[in-house]
């Protein structure tokens, strides 16, 4: 690949390691080396990103430190031209993604005193500069999609991009496969959602008597995001939280309070609230998730086999017996067909199928055969039967527009995202301010006009 590409991409994809250092910089005497617009390169901001590079084992044609700093010297054009267009990031994104990052840091590092001794900085002045940097990422993005947006090709383009594109130069596609299912979730006993409700509320007694909320989050709670860190979610908006947690959280006001059991997609929580700043929350919270017993398991699959004997005797289509049966509110309505979330096509590679289960089945189907039922976990990680037909069997091959449309709209829409980046670096590298260190000038740049 083209070292230029590798720069785009590395640009666009927002690749930037001073964004996830976790050892300080020491020893390194500053100084300007570049300045942009209104922007000032450091020297240590390019060591910064060597040391990082080294670290994860990157390499690239050339000198590294000049790929670095390239790739700085593109980033301060980007910010220049978002403060002259006035972009705009929401306040709130910048403090939540800085909250995960250190709440990330802190974890790599084994705790606060350990980061503090890795960045030979204090846990608030780490903060501090990540709040500039991923600002100033944001921003970065921001600038992208506004020199990118408008370009989803039309089809006629899409097919006029693939005549003109040497096969040759085409990606060859390994086996894929289309594939529907039909889902039944075993119905949960009253029962034992009266004995998760009655457990949470013993919970919210033990706290009201003394005992500490995380220590019983650690101990009991479902939620395998959080349980090992006492339920803490950190800080959280409104729309980060599903629906009916979000109601209920954002109407607690006392801190240190337990709120009443909420229901959710992923099961029974009450939360405990630590703080508030505005439109955003700190809480802390319990998850329970019934069990489901023997008995709905057989029933669950019971259904499915008799669901599975009217598509074969051919009483019912897959894809009638997927609108009238199945409960899988994604698929249902599209005859069962399972989208791949990541091409946004209906074609899935064995690696790319998230569920083992599902994957080991399919390759023992023929096209147009129909699974037993099988056991797995949704993505709220409630149990799920379903049963799966192969609908079709793609075997390996060269990208054609027949079978991998997407793909080929995917491929032509990133060829046009890097020319957009490209031709707009060129034009601004012309009419912005750019001054470069004598030290620096002899780098072997990708983009040709920095030095005027």
């Amino acid at each position: 690949m083209h070292t230029k590409t590798i720069l785009l991409i590395a640009i666009i994809a927002n690749v930037l390691f001073v964004s996830t250092p976790l050892h300080s910089q020491k020893n390194v005497v500053d100084e300007v080396i570049a300045v942009v617009g209104d922007n000032a390169i450091l020297l240590s901001d390019v060591e910064y990103q060597y040391q990082q590079a080294v670290m994860q084992g990157m390499s690239a044609k050339g000198d590294l430190k000049c790929k670095l700093f390239e790739q700085q010297l593109i980033q301060k054009l980007m910010l220049n031209q978002a403060v002259l267009d006035s972009v705009e990031i929401s306040e709130n994104n910048v403090i939540n993604e800085v909250d995960r990052r250190m709440n990330e840091f802190i974890d790599r590092a084994g705790g606060r005193e350990k980061l503090e001794e890795w960045f030979n900085k204090s846990v608030l002045q780490i903060k501090r500069e990540q709040m500039t940097v991923v600002r100033d990422q944001m921003l970065t993005e921001s600038m992208q999609r506004t020199i990118t947006e408008k370009m989803e090709p039309t089809p006629s383009q899409v097919r006029a991009f693939y005549r003109k594109t040497p096969q040759d130069s085409l990606p060859m596609v390994p086996v894929q496969y289309e594939i529907q299912k039909i889902a039944v979730y075993p119905q949960i006993d009253q029962k034992e959602i009266d004995r998760v409700k009655a457990r949470l509320r013993d919970f919210q007694k033990q706290v009201a008597d003394g005992r500490d909320f995380a220590t019983l989050a650690v101990l009991y709670s479902e939620d395998p995001g959080s349980a090992t860190s006492g339920g803490d979610l950190g800080w959280s908006t409104r729309g980060s939280l599903v629906p009916e947690f979000a109601n209920v959280a954002f109407n607690m006001q006392e801190v240190n309070k337990v709120s009443k059991i909420v229901q959710t997609e992923y099961g029974y929580h009450i939360i405990q609230l630590l703080d508030r700043k505005g439109e955003r929350i700190h809480v802390r919270h319990i998850l329970m998730k019934p069990k489901v017993s023997p008995d709905a398991n057989k029933e669950a699959i019971h259904r499915l086999d008799s669901v599975a004997k009217l598509i074969t005797d051919e009483e019912l289509t897959f894809e009638e017996a997927a609108l009238y049966y199945s409960m899988d509110k994604d698929t249902r309505n599209n005859g069962g067909l399972m989208v791949n979330m990541r091409t946004q096509s209906s074609n899935f590679e064995l690696a790319a199928i998230d569920k083992p289960q599902l994957a080991k089945e399919l390759q023992k189907l023929k096209e147009g055969e129909i699974s037993k039922p099988l056991s797995i976990k949704d993505d709220k990680g409630h149990d799920v039967f379903v049963i799966i037909k192969q609908k079709r069997r793609i075997d390996t091959h060269r990208a054609n527009l027949k079978d991998d449309y997407q793909l080929i709209q995917n491929i032509m829409n990133e060829k046009k995202r890097q020319d957009a980046i490209e031709n707009w670096i060129k034009e601004k590298q012309l009419d912005t301010y750019i001054t470069i260190s004598d030290d620096w000038k002899d780098c072997d740049f990708d983009f040709k006009n920095w030095i005027k």
